[in-house]
This record gives structure tokens, C-alpha cells and sequence, in this order.
């Protein structure tokens, strides 16, 4: 009996000991990441090697880059073929452009491995992509086309002209964004807010004086240019399974993909979704 009392103590001390450890083991390897790039309008080749030098000097993650060169709002991909395109990776980066895809299966197979638990991090075109039917008016919970932004949380449609975007961290507790400093873009593009939808949390938001565009200069050439405010970092829950979803608006150029500042936000962005620290 006595035996049996002592081989209960050292279970009692050492299983969790053991359980503590190989969560420690399973939280330290390196985090596996899918880059899916390209599209139109964004020099992807570029930004696709600043954003995996970037993202895996900052954190321990290896990132894979899927990258098609084709170039046009009709891009595919072919990973996104699969049912189980995204089983190898623990967080998927979304820096597609590809409105013009508006396949079902195709788009529902992207979206799919997210509602089963993949988080997210999507980035500035991707909020522009697999839209369809009167996209450019507000969309509706439930509606045919709402499947992408439900994801997304935030519904654009546009942006103005380009010029420097103030960013304004609005919660700068939040682990995603905690830490990072207000700052000033280059010359980048102010996506507008159509639809912020409920369950979504605006972090950051990006003020730009907007120039008037060339038709308001022909129709009046005293016109004055114009401020514009919009949500440029925000996270939600997506999903039964609550999935971290985090997306910023920022970056169309390349100086600005490879400013410290932005890496700094994406890198974040993904230790969030994935529920892990930053260092």
C-alpha cells in the first residue's frame, strides 16, 4: 500500500511537469506560415520576398510563398484547388488581388479551412478580392455575396488618390497592435469602410488629406482637397470555431511593405491569430 501511496505522489509531481513541457515544446516550434500573393496592380514579386525576410527576422516562423506572376483581378491559385490546401500550415497570409474570381466552390474552399480553425492575416487587396453581384453597395449578413467579408469583417470597396496616411493605434493594449507607435505612411492608399460589422475591432485607424481627382478639378478648378478617415487595422472572431482573423489596408507599395513599421504590424498580427507571444 505504501508503494502503491508513493507511485501516486510522483505521478501527482511529475505529469503535470511533463504536460508543462510539451506545451512549452509545442509553443516554441517555429510557426508555419503560407503566403498566397499576387494579382493585379502590386508588384507581388517584390513584396513577397520583404514581406518572408521580414516576417522571419522578427519571429520564429518559416514562411512559404505561393506566389503567381500572372497579374490580372482574374488570378487563381492553384493550392486553393485543394480541400486540404491549407492542412500544412498554421496561419495563412492573404495578399491576393483577384476581384474578378468569383467562382463559388473556388472562393468556399479558401474560406472553408478558416471556419475549421486556419487563422488569418489579410492584407490590403485581399479586402478587394472574390467579390460579386452589387458589391459596391453595403452587404448584408447572409447575403449571397457576404461570404468574403464575413471573413474579412470589414466590407471596401474603393480608395482615393494616393498620398501619406496618418495611422492612429486606437487600442494600444491589444497584443496585436501593443507596443507599435503611431506613424506616417508614404504615399499609400486610404481604403474606405462601406460596412464595419459587428464582432469587428478597429485597432488602428489612417486619416489622409485626399487631392481632389482630376473630373472635380475639370468640373471645378478651385476645388480643395479633403480629409478622409478609415479603419486601416482591425481583428475579429470568424466562424463556429471563432477564428483569429487580423487585416490591415496597408500596403500598396513597396517601401511601405518594407518599412520596419509595417512588418512590425503584420508580424504581430500573425503571433495574435496564432495565440502565440512576441518576444
Amino acid at each position: 500500500m505504501n508503494h502503491r501511496f508513493a507511485l501516486l505522489i510522483l505521478i501527482a509531481l511529475f505529469v503535470p511537469s511533463m504536460m508543462l513541457r510539451a506545451e512549452e515544446v509545442q509553443s516554441t516550434k517555429k510557426l508555419k506560415v503560407l503566403l498566397v500573393a499576387g494579382g493585379c496592380c502590386h508588384d507581388y514579386a517584390t513584396q513577397t520576398k520583404l514581406l518572408k525576410e521580414g516576417i522571419e527576422k522578427r519571429i520564429d516562423a518559416e514562411v512559404t510563398v505561393v506566389f503567381n506572376p500572372e497579374g490580372s483581378t482574374k488570378t487563381r491559385f492553384e493550392i486553393y484547388e485543394s480541400d486540404d490546401w491549407a492542412d500544412a500550415y498554421d496561419v495563412v497570409i492573404h495578399d491576393e488581388c483577384s476581384a474578378s474570381v468569383i467562382e463559388r466552390p473556388y472562393v468556399d474552399r479558401i474560406l472553408k479551412a478558416h471556419l475549421d480553425g486556419v487563422p488569418a492575416v489579410n492584407l490590403h487587396c485581399a479586402m478587394h478580392s472574390y467579390r460579386w453581384g452589387d458589391f459596391r453597395s453595403p452587404v448584408e449578413p447572409g447575403a449571397d455575396n457576404f461570404a468574403w467579408y464575413e471573413m474579412i469583417g470589414v466590407q471596401s470597396t474603393g480608395h482615393g488618390p494616393q498620398s501619406p496616411i496618418d495611422v492612429d493605434y486606437v487600442i494600444d493594449d491589444h497584443p496585436a497592435t501593443g507596443g507599435l507607435k503611431n506613424w506616417t505612411t508614404i504615399n499609400e492608399e486610404l481604403y474606405n469602410n462601406i460596412r464595419v460589422y459587428a464582432g469587428t475591432t478597429v485597432l488602428a485607424r489612417g486619416t489622409q488629406m485626399q487631392k481632389p481627382r482630376k473630373r472635380e478639378l475639370k468640373e471645378n478648378p478651385n476645388a480643395k482637397g479633403r480629409s478622409a478617415e478609415a479603419a486601416v487595422v482591425w481583428v475579429n472572431e470568424y466562424g463556429p470555431k471563432k477564428t483569429r482573423i487580423f487585416s490591415t489596408t496597408l500596403g500598396h507599395n513597396n517601401e511601405t511593405v518594407g518599412d520596419a513599421r509595417y512588418l512590425d504590424l503584420v508580424s504581430q498580427g500573425l503571433l495574435w491569430v496564432t495565440n502565440r507571444q512576441s518576444k
